[in-house]
């Protein structure tokens, strides 16, 4: 609880330093809070205690993994939009303070003991996002995208009230220990309950990304700043999926029969729309959105299984996910490409060999491919998953395959020798975004190694 309360109060003071005129004060002001949470979370492992105390929120050992990994993301991502908050100074505390009240948000998704939490750190996760999807004026496409956003945001909402609200009615509580109690002690269910929890189900499946929920992620991943995609596919989804996975294993695992054959259907479907969407993608957000739907599939292995390693396989993956992420969208900054072009990645390589290297990693992390942390990722969910669903690992092996396709298909564009004519231009890369790179380098490289030896 302390440290959410710091990275809420941080957001807030970015806002007043913001008026010095002076951006690295507002920037600083960010990191300052955002480590001190990180520390304060970190303690708080071996060390239960909190000066400040609420019951709706409980700090367990795998809340606090999924917030320092938050932590850890939104850290690299406004360090990464930094050169781009700077062109607009008057704006540079607006920008930084709504990432840190989205993260905010977030932390509350993953350690709510109770719906109205629950609810409340969706709002204040989102909300946020919905205004920095539309913060580049200039461009039609972030009106677009922010409209889009918040008008199927808002109608998602919408169904989750209201399955929140079959579920209070079939169980007269918001708790999430007592209604996993209710649930588990009955042995023939409302059918309020089971519209509730199909009501919510599908609320959550809008929120991840998934088919066929998923038709505002390609609009709202390329409309928005690079900055706020990447914000988006790392910190707002592992932060709904934590709270997924929480409420699914936690107060619904009685009715584990009743909606994992639609979440089965879904994941399969999630998985093929995703690659096969990809596979014709000119631009690179649109083909992260893609991408990225076909993550959802995969991670949805951990929802189904329901084991004791599923909610531990699921924090591994989302963690290995969001350093090829950040560093990507890092490097699209970077090159600066108004249209967005794959094509803007030709000869990356030849322009700058770190940078090639990079997304050379990142591309080949997502693949899947080993040593890189994408690699165990996949290895842990798929292992874990197949004794239950070996049909269904069988075929997000197949959609691993197809996935190397594209992926594989952007590196030979990184390390070609070719260059569009209008690419001679040194590439500008800051201090801090070498920083921001050489920590996403490190995560691919070493992050498995480190997993598997704790």
């Amino acid at each position: 609880m302390d440290a959410l309360i710091v990275i809420f109060l941080s957001g807030l003071l970015s806002l007043f330093v913001a008026f010095a005129k002076k951006p690295i004060l507002v920037l600083l002001t960010a990191c300052a809070g955002l480590i001190t949470a990180a520390i304060l979370l970190m303690n708080q492992w071996n060390n239960p205690y909190s000066l400040f105390d609420y019951k709706g929120l409980e700090f367990t050992h795998t809340s606090i993994s999924y917030s320092l990994i938050a932590i850890l993301f939104a850290f690299l991502a406004i360090l990464a939009g930094f050169k781009s908050f700077k062109e607009q100074p008057d704006h540079v505390g607006d920008y930084i303070g709504l990432f840190l009240f989205s993260l905010t948000g977030a932390l509350c998704m993953v350690s709510f003991t109770d719906l109205f939490m629950f609810f409340l750190g969706l709002e204040i996760m989102s909300i946020p996002i919905y205004v920095l999807a539309g913060t580049a004026k200039k461009d039609v496409r972030s009106s677009e995208a922010a409209l889009k956003y918040f008008l199927t945001g808002s109608f998602a909402t919408g169904i989750l009230l209201f399955g929140i609200a079959w579920v209070y009615g079939a169980t007269g509580t918001f708790d999430v220990n007592e209604l996993a109690s209710v649930i588990n002690m009955e042995d023939t269910h409302s059918s309020l309950l089971y519209v509730g929890v199909l009501l919510i189900l599908s609320s959550f499946l809008f929120k991840v990304g998934a088919a066929p929920f998923h038709f505002w992620s390609p609009d709202v991943y390329s409309g928005s700043p690079s900055v706020v995609t990447g914000f988006m596919a790392a910190v707002v989804k592992l932060g709904a999926f934590g709270a997924f996975i929480k409420l699914f294993t936690v107060c619904f695992p009685a009715l584990h029969d009743f909606w994992s054959p639609a979440l089965v259907i879904l994941a399969i479907l999630t998985m093929f729309v995703g690659n096969l969407s990809a596979l014709s993608q000119t631009t690179f957000k649109r083909l992260l959105a893609y991408s990225s739907i076909t993550h959802v599939g995969y991670a949805l292995l951990t929802i189904l299984t329901q084991s004791p390693e599923s909610e531990s396989n699921l924090i591994f993956y989302l963690f290995s996910y969001g350093f090829s992420v950040i560093a990507l969208i890092t490097i699209a900054m970077i090159i600066n490409d108004e249209q967005d072009r794959l094509e803007a990645f030709k000869g990356l390589a030849k322009r700058n060999p770190i940078l090639g290297f990079v997304a050379v990693l990142a591309l080949l992390s997502l693949a899947g491919v080993p040593p890189l942390v994408g690699f165990f990722g996949k290895y842990l969910v798929f292992s874990t998953a197949i004794s239950e669903y070996p049909t269904l690992v069988i075929i997000a092996i197949i959609n691993s395959g197809i996935g190397i396709y594209y992926y594989l298909k952007t590196v030979i564009t990184v390390v070609s020798k070719d260059e569009l004519p209008e690419s001679n231009a040194k590439l500008s890369v800051t201090g801090i975004q070498w920083f921001v790179l050489a920590v996403c380098s490190f995560g691919l490289l070493f992050g498995g190694f480190f997993v598997s030896c704790i």
